[in-house]
């Protein structure tokens, strides 16, 4: 994580002044230990991925409805019927693909009648949650009127308190009358719904023209937004309380999932092409990793000799590392209440 790039970069940098002072040799010995023990106890390690060799139900379920979703949305959620694993010669692998079509199974209802469109919404709810870290996912949007990808989160609380009291994290939110651009914003107690803690990202060609990796650095003092490590958003917590309660210091689950419709993209018209394909290569979740005993000993043993570190027991896809930080970009956008029903 960026957060701790900094301290690493000012023990080493002083670690390196000091061995060069030969006026100091012995204080410069002493610093240089002490750089290599603060190194050696923390870390960021790959905690979980999903690559998407099969739709894994020891980390997603489905969630299935279309009652509107809190956002008049048009697409009733099949069970996944609309989720499949298919090779993509664009990422090179196999990917996950959700797919929002025209039409609806037999007897699926929606709010409004008959259902019209039909797609995936998946859930790590009650299988995988994470409190702090990287997560990002490498994605290939739809684009077309109408359409309202997603990749976020939703605080684990969320069946006890409700929305937005749970808080909510979007990664990355797409939508079709905007063809470039995506979003990231956060939802909670006092900032929700047209929140004004939000920021655009114009990927400067269409949002289906190429995979892009969408990514979010959370820790307890803030949370910064990256589009292929470029950071375009970030807020404090400072700058969050402000407005409302920070209620992101609890474990969230993930979302993914492709809406028609709803209160902010607006309906399809007669130039909406369907059916429209999220491809998702994968996703990961990064943490800081206290490689000290409990007790505030000596760091554990490294790795055994021959063990591979966990990101190439991933295979030949590539981990992404953080960027630098950037100052954020104050921006605001249409009003759209987030869909966070159960």
């Amino acid at each position: 994580m960026t957060t701790s790039t900094y301290p690493w970069r000012l023990v080493l940098a002083s670690a390196a002044l000091a061995t060069t002072a030969t006026s100091s040799a012995c204080a410069s010995g002493a610093v240089s230990r002490q750089a290599s023990v603060h190194a050696a106890a923390t870390s960021t390690s790959l905690v979980w991925s999903d690559e998407f060799e099969t739709i894994d139900s020891g980390n997603w379920s489905f969630e299935t409805g279309g009652h509107g979703w809190g956002n008049q949305e048009l697409q009733h959620y099949t069970d996944g019927r609309n989720a499949f694993i298919q090779y993509d010669a664009m990422a090179g692998s196999r990917v996950l693909v959700i797919e929002a079509r025209r039409g609806a199974p037999a007897g699926a209802t929606c709010w409004y009648g008959a259902c019209q469109y039909s797609s995936s919404r998946m859930v790590t709810r009650g299988k995988q949650a994470f409190r702090h870290g990287r997560m990002e996912a490498r994605i290939r949007l739809p684009q077309t009127q109408g359409i309202w990808p997603a990749f976020w989160m939703l605080g684990g609380n969320f069946a006890e308190v409700g929305w937005p009291q749970s808080g909510e994290i979007d990664i990355m939110e797409h939508v079709g009358s905007e063809p470039t651009l995506t979003h990231g914003a956060l939802h909670g107690p006092g900032y929700s719904g047209n929140t004004p803690i939000a920021g655009t990202h114009d990927l400067r060609q269409r949002a289906d023209a190429a995979y892009h990796v969408y990514a979010v650095e959370w820790d307890a003092t803030g949370i910064r937004w990256f589009v292929d490590d470029v950071q375009f958003y970030a807020v404090t917590r400072a700058q969050v309380e402000a407005r409302g309660p920070w209620v992101f210091d609890q474990p969230f689950f993930l979302l993914l999932n492709v809406a028609v419709g709803g209160s902010w993209p607006g309906s399809p018209d007669t130039g909406s092409v369907f059916p429209q394909r999220m491809y998702v290569d994968w996703v990961r979740v990064h943490q800081t990793i206290d490689r000290r005993r409990r007790d505030g000993s000596q760091p554990l043993a490294p790795p055994r000799a021959g063990a591979r570190p966990a990101a190439q027991v991933q295979g030949a896809k590539p981990i992404v590392m953080p960027a630098a930080p950037m100052k954020p970009r104050e921006e605001r956008r249409s009003e759209r209440p987030r869909s966070a029903l159960p």
